[in-house]
Order: structure tokens, then C-alpha cells, then sequence
């Protein structure tokens, strides 16, 4: 991990449960097995982050766990930005990383693929990759959608392009 991510990413890897079973969703046999293994990795890390005051995602999958949403935030001078997040795992998971997306803000940053597809730094595949399979949906999340929204949204904001509900002329965020 070296000098591709700082002290306070290491900390937060180090504290996210590594999975050992290396299956996608096409393997029939050991993929509940790993399906169970990303439930107990997320649990985990999302328990770590309230622990350290740090909550900003809740996630959930369909039943065969190959199609994963749920909500991010981001909290800028009190407020709280809510965005919609999806992904598919690809079947060549745990290989590939899922490809996360926020797909109101498709079209609003450079940095993002169509679809909503969050562009993640160019650290990130090298580092999936040599860690593969012990990463996970939990690992994705982050190493790839934290970043990108703590660099991206405050950006958006910013160049008002993110609105907060409660400045909108109907209550919604934009």
C-alpha cells in the first residue's frame, strides 16, 4: 500500500476484514460462501466508520448479491448531501472491481463515466488488482466511491452544480 494511499486510508483497509474466498457470480458453489464473506466485510466496516464518527453509506444487495444499492452522503457546513449509489459485481469479480455509480450526477463531473460510473484514480486498479481476491465490496467502497466523493462533491458544490435540498425552490437536491 505504500505511498499510493495515506495513514488514514491504511487505517481504515487495515480495520476492513480481507475475504478469502475467491468467487464470482457465476461460480454456483463458493459463491454464497463469498457473498457471506462481503456481508460480514461490510458489516464491519460500516461499524468502524460510526465508531469514528465517519457514517456515510448504507448499502444493500438483491438476493444473488450480484446487484448492490443504497445511499452515500457527504456533509458540507451542516448539511447533508444524499446521493443514490448502484453496482453490478462483474462476472469476472473478484478479478474485476465493481464499477460504482452515482447516476444523479452523471453528466456533472469530468470525473465520471457515463451512467454515473465514478472514474477512480489511476492507484486504484493496480491496487484491486494486486490485492484480488482479498478485496471487496467494502475495499471498493473505500478505496474508490470515499475518495472520489470527498474530492468531487465538495467541488460540485462549489461550482453550484450540487444544491442542497434545503436551498431548492421545491425541497429536492439537484
Amino acid at each position: 500500500l505504500s505511498s499510493m494511499v495515506d495513514a488514514a486510508t491504511k487505517k481504515t483497509l487495515a480495520a476492513i476484514p480481507l475475504l478469502k474466498t475467491k468467487a464470482g457470480p457465476r461460480d454456483k458453489e463458493e459463491w454464497p460462501i463469498r457473498l457471506k464473506e462481503e456481508v460480514t466485510s461490510l458489516i464491519k466496516y460500516i461499524q468502524n466508520n460510526k465508531e469514528a464518527d465517519n457514517d456515510w453509506l448504507r448499502i444493500q444487495s438483491n438476493k444473488e448479491g450480484t446487484r448492490w444499492f443504497g445511499k452515500c452522503w457527504y456533509i458540507q457546513d451542516y448539511k447533508k448531501y444524499e446521493f443514490e449509489l448502484e453496482f453490478d459485481i462483474p462476472v469476472t469479480y473478484p478479478s474485476t472491481a465493481p464499477e460504482i455509480a452515482i447516476p444523479e450526477l452523471d453528466g456533472k463531473t469530468a470525473k465520471m463515466y457515463r451512467g454515473g460510473k465514478i472514474c477512480l484514480t489511476e492507484h486504484f486498479k493496480p491496487l484491486w488488482s494486486r490485492n484480488a481476491p482479498k478485496f471487496g465490496v467494502a475495499h471498493a467502497l473505500a478505496l474508490g466511491l470515499g475518495p472520489w466523493m470527498a474530492v468531487e462533491v465538495p467541488e460540485l458544490i462549489k461550482r453550484g452544480v450540487v444544491v442542497h435540498k434545503d436551498d431548492q425552490p421545491n425541497g429536492e437536491e439537484a
